[in-house]
């Protein structure tokens, strides 16, 4: 269906997890309206049982993710207007997640990463109960906690994308960013490298920076999170020096695996 001079073609998946089509709806253009904004003018008329999901609708939340015309963005922060004209606008759901209902997928695997990175273990305060931090070090984890969990990075990531048998070892680019703002961070106790290397799957990733090209909040996800990580996990395994240099310096850090241990063998309460 070719839209007319006044109007829009939006082409929207609609199904299930047994199998759907795309269906188009030809809605009246408005004028600086976004791909969320159309989409909730077909629940409002022609489908008022089209799924999809949304909050904030000022790209705060991450939500209402999908991939339009292919790029996988948010229906919120993309302009109709930007789009090629006189061409249907394609929203389809996140390809890498299993599909629950038409614009809705089930993204409960990112959660399942998240339960499994040891959390933040700050070390004992200061004689004067206070921790001291360099503004440098609070600034570089500044860049990580934006992200919204929109999970696009997860979904445009071709390592799980393509590949379902990885997710059960390979964290993807949300948990990378994650596990870089514990690494760095000056406070931290734990050493987390073997776990990262190990149970994480970062030797997965061929930094082809997909992931960073799609992040909403222009986070650097490949040169400031991945890279550094893969750099650390090979110091930690391959690099004799700098663990001659640890040795030396006494600059050990727990491992994952033993706070895990400890964590267990201490009773409750």
């Amino acid at each position: 269906m070719a839209p007319s001079n006044d109007t829009v073609v939006m082409r929207v998946w609609r199904g299930d997890a047994g199998g759907g089509t795309f269906t188009d709806y030809e809605m009246p253009e408005v004028e600086g309206e976004v791909v969320l904004d159309v989409v909730h003018r077909i629940q409002a008329g022609p489908a008022p049982d089209l799924a999809c999901r949304w909050n904030c609708k000022a790209g705060r939340c991450g939500s209402c993710s999908a991939e339009i015309n292919g790029v996988p963005r948010l229906m919120c922060m993309t302009r109709v207007d930007e789009l090629p004209p006189g061409q249907p606008v394609t929203v389809a759901p996140m390809r890498t997640f299993p599909i629950i209902r038409d614009l809705v997928t089930d993204v409960s695997f990112n959660y399942e990463v998240a339960r499994r990175i040891p959390p933040f273990s700050p070390e004992e305060p200061t004689a004067d109960g206070t921790h001291r931090m360099m503004q440098i070090d609070i600034e570089r984890g500044q860049e990580f906690r934006k992200c919204i969990e929109c999970f696009l990075c997860q979904d445009v990531c071709h390592v799980i994308r393509d590949h379902e048998e990885n997710k059960a070892a390979y964290a993807g680019p949300r948990f990378f960013i994650r596990l870089m703002e514990l690494e760095s961070h000056p406070l931290d106790t734990l050493d987390r490298r073997e776990f990262i290397r190990q149970e994480m799957g970062i030797g997965y990733c061929n930094i082809t920076k997909c992931c960073t090209e799609v992040c909403p909040e222009l986070i650097r996800i490949t040169d400031n999170a991945i890279i550094p990580l893969k750099e650390r996990v090979v110091d930690a395994s391959y690099d004799p020096l700098s663990w001659l240099g640890r040795k030396i310096l006494r600059r050990t850090k727990t491992s994952a695996a033993d706070a895990a241990a400890r964590a267990e063998a201490t009773p409750p309460g």
